[in-house]
């Protein structure tokens, strides 16, 4: 079972704290800093001081870092192996991995399709030849780092670290899906749409964690991110987004949050689901998401 493998004599919680704390520090830090200066002028300034592509590099590269310290962390004070952190299939399983990045890519990239064609004046041709495909390059380089790392943080790092220790698969279900919310209320989406965006990202969090139970392991909800962050990036930027790329297309709308917020949550993310759990088998939902967690020797429970 995900969470239940990573139980051993030899686990310390306190040894989950530093990566978290630190992790949440820079996290409120950056959130009060933001809270103070203007976000979208500051983005601006930068872009026209070092262009585009530099500038993404400059916003996705320390996440992408800190993916590989994670990984180290875990490997080396834990002991714990990568595999274990990724799943509790004796090897991680890559053709769960790309089957959820191409569903949920094929999806964006019709959707994209239907806003652009739908309101075609929204919308202008950014596509210039040299600087994607120099995005492109970077973009898949660095991207999928990030979206690891946020996934290996919460739904890998925490939930297994919280569900041992309360011995519950509900509390890091809810716990790390309300905080893989809250991480993005400094993104310059949530200034200009408002709070409601975070129900947006709150849904995706429980999203991803249901995905990370019902399947025990990381793989769909590592897919998904990948493809959302990448394809999205790749497609559509804006002067009010947190990543302002190169993409093929740029919206010149008027940003607001409405029935785009609330479909993906309540209408696409419950099919997806579905889709999964037929593909995948998947049973005992009630069990998987909110039971109780059993360790086999009571050795195993030793703090």
């Amino acid at each position: 079972m995900f969470i239940e493998q990573v139980k051993t004599k030899n686990f310390r919680f306190f040894l989950y704290l530093p990566i978290p704390v630190f992790f949440f520090a820079v996290m409120i830090a950056n959130y009060m800093a933001a809270s103070e200066i203007d976000t979208e002028q500051a983005m601006h300034q930068t872009i026209a001081a070092f262009g585009e592509n530099m500038t993404f590099v400059m916003i996705i590269l320390p996440l992408s870092i800190a993916c590989l310290l994670l990984w180290v962390w875990v490997k080396v004070i834990h002991r714990q192996s990568i595999t274990s952190l990724t799943t509790s299939r004796p090897k991680v399983d890559w053709s769960r991995i790309l089957f959820s990045f191409g569903l949920w890519a094929t999806i964006s990239i019709v959707l994209t399709l239907a806003v652009y064609f739908s309101h075609p004046e929204n919308f202008t041709f950014n596509f210039q030849p040299g600087p994607f495909f120099t995005f492109l390059i970077l973009a898949v380089l660095f991207i999928p780092l990030q979206t690891s790392f946020e996934e290996y943080l919460f739904r890998g790092y925490l939930m297994q670290g919280i569900g041992v220790v309360t011995r519950s698969r509900l509390i890091p279900f809810l716990t790390t899906s309300i905080l893989f919310g809250l991480l993005h209320i400094a993104n310059p989406e949530v200034g200009k749409m408002g709070n409601i965006i975070l129900i947006y990202y709150i849904g995706t969090g429980f999203f991803l964690g249901i995905m990370t139970l019902m399947d025990e392991g990381l793989e769909l909800a590592l897919g998904f991110h990948a493809a959302n962050n990448l394809v999205g990036a790749l497609l559509v930027t804006s002067d009010w987004t947190v990543f302002q790329t190169h993409s093929i297309l740029k919206d010149m709308s008027e940003p607001s949050a409405g029935f785009d917020v609330i479909l993906p949550v309540f209408v696409i993310f419950p099919v997806l689901l579905y889709i999964y759990s037929r593909k995948y088998q998947w049973k005992n939902w009630k069990e998987k998401l909110t039971g109780k967690i059993v360790f086999e020797n009571k050795e195993d429970y030793d703090e």
